[in-house]
């Protein structure tokens, strides 16, 4: 309702040597050639020397990992494999109800000390709720990591969840909900869970509905938080400027008590069958149709996912702002934009645990949807028989700059770390991550585009004026 010069200077070395050999300048091609190699091999040299990302498992379960990287400033947080999948009809939405309730005072501090604490250490302290993870953490000087940990501990395992608190909170939350119902974005994808995993918990909202939020009680927040605040569903994360030995003792000493399940073995979830079929809500009032269409795609571990996020970067995402046209690196963008077919698009591969989905959402006019939809479901019929080499290398070199551009600061490697190590129990190196990514060349993306894509019944969410 959740860089590196190295890549981004290929290509635009390759132009400059074209453009100079044309004009007769091959000392400028050669020149221009030695520093897009010296460019390459800085980059390399920098992906090999990303801090080692530490990690050591308490005995009750809990991940201990970091990224020292020297910053006078540190992220620090906690990573629970907890969201709101793991709700059933009549709780939906606890989850993100606890999330409200932690910063609203605990045993030791009231609200007002909690915040007077954090602001006068000049930190951040946030949280946020998904459908399968829960994160709380704070961003402050390095200097001040043992408040931190204390402090995410003690919201973590001594909230007083107070009825005057609770209840404050029920009305935070609604009026939440009627913010989230102005993003039609938002509740598009709410749509397309539900209709792409109805009946499953996965179809259902990370808020939940109103009734359950009207309804929950400090006991279904008790019961969540003993059912799901355990051990081996945490990992403790940390990145910037870190000890990793300070941060082991710091967790042993405030997060020692954590209750485990037997043999640390956290139980399995239940799956989520998916179920191609569209839902559609009319609205007269819409001055544009917002529709989102997927196929089933893998989980966050599964081989096929990096050649999925790879084709999902090739089918791109556009907005008439871009402006653009025959240029653009992305042929469904050039469709687009020449035929006037929408306002906007973008790809988007959501994983889980053990399935995702892979599709595009679009604004769009509806006397455009159909000839929009056909030439979406033609772009993906190409992906499946006729990709070449030249337009995935491009694509995998987008991708992997996209994904260290995301990597600028403590915060988001932090996020990073703590992600990885729900998803895939470790945190992939870059330099494996880019040898993955290179390995995937033209006929993986056909031959895995083909399993998910080709004669596959994909789930449509719609929000339009259109009566049929």
């Amino acid at each position: 309702m959740a860089a590196c010069v190295r890549w981004a200077a290929q290509a635009a070395g390759l132009r400059l040597l074209r453009t100079d050999w044309r004009c007769g300048k091959p000392q400028t091609v050669l020149n221009s050639w030695n520093r897009f190699q010296a460019t390459q091999a800085t980059a390399a040299q920098v992906i090999l020397n990303v801090p080692e990302t530490k990690l050591t498992i308490l005995e009750n379960g809990l991940r201990v990992t970091s990224e020292d990287s020297g910053l006078p400033t540190c992220t620090v947080g906690l990573w629970i494999d907890a969201g709101s999948r793991y709700e059933n009809e009549k709780n939906n939405g606890t989850a993100h109800f606890l999330e409200h309730m932690a910063f609203k005072g605990t045993k030791k501090r009231s609200q007002l000390d909690l915040e007077l604490e954090i602001e006068n250490m000049g930190a951040h302290l946030n949280a946020y709720t998904s459908r399968e993870q829960t994160v709380y953490y704070a961003k402050a000087f390095s200097k001040d990591l043992p408040r931190a940990v204390e402090i995410l501990a003690d919201i973590i395992q001594n909230s007083t969840l107070g009825a005057a608190e609770i209840e404050r909170e029920r009305g935070v939350i609604l009026r939440e909900m009627q913010e989230v119902e102005t993003n039609l974005q938002e509740v598009v994808f709410d749509y397309l869970h539900a209709t792409a995993y109805q009946s499953t918990a996965l179809g259902r909202t990370i808020l939940g509905p109103t009734e359950n939020i009207k309804s929950i009680s400090r006991n279904d927040l008790v019961e969540y938080i003993t059912m799901h605040y355990k051990g081996p569903r945490m990992v403790l994360a940390a990145a910037g400027g870190v000890g990793h030995d300070e941060l082991v003792d710091l967790a042993k000493h405030h997060f020692g008590n954590l209750s485990t399940y037997e043999g640390n073995i956290t139980p399995d979830l239940p799956p989520c069958k998916f179920t191609g079929s569209e839902i559609r809500v009319r609205d007269d009032k819409m001055p544009l149709a917002h529709i989102a269409i997927a196929v089933e795609a893998a989980g966050w571990s599964h081989a096929d996912t990096l050649p999925l996020m790879v084709a999902n970067t090739l089918i791109g995402n556009w907005d008439r702002s871009f402006g653009g046209g025959v240029n653009l690196f992305s042929k469904l963008a050039q469709i687009a934009c020449q035929g006037n077919l929408c306002h906007s698009f973008q790809s988007f591969n959501t994983c889980y645990t053990d399935t995702g989905l892979w599709g595009l959402y679009m604004v769009c006019e509806s006397n455009t949807i159909d000839e929009m939809l056909h030439f979406i479901q033609r772009e993906w019929m190409r992906l499946c028989t006729s990709v070449t080499d030249t337009e995935i290398a491009r694509a995998k070199n987008l991708l992997k700059t996209n994904m260290l551009l995301q990597l600028d600061g403590s915060t988001p490697i932090c996020e990073d770390i703590g992600r990885q190590m729900l998803c895939y129990t470790r945190r992939i190196p870059l330099p494996e991550l880019e040898a993955r990514i290179e390995a995937v060349d033209a006929k993986t993306v056909r031959d895995v585009c083909s399993r998910y894509i080709y004669n596959k019944a994909p789930a449509i969410a719609a929000i339009d004026d259109c009566p049929g």
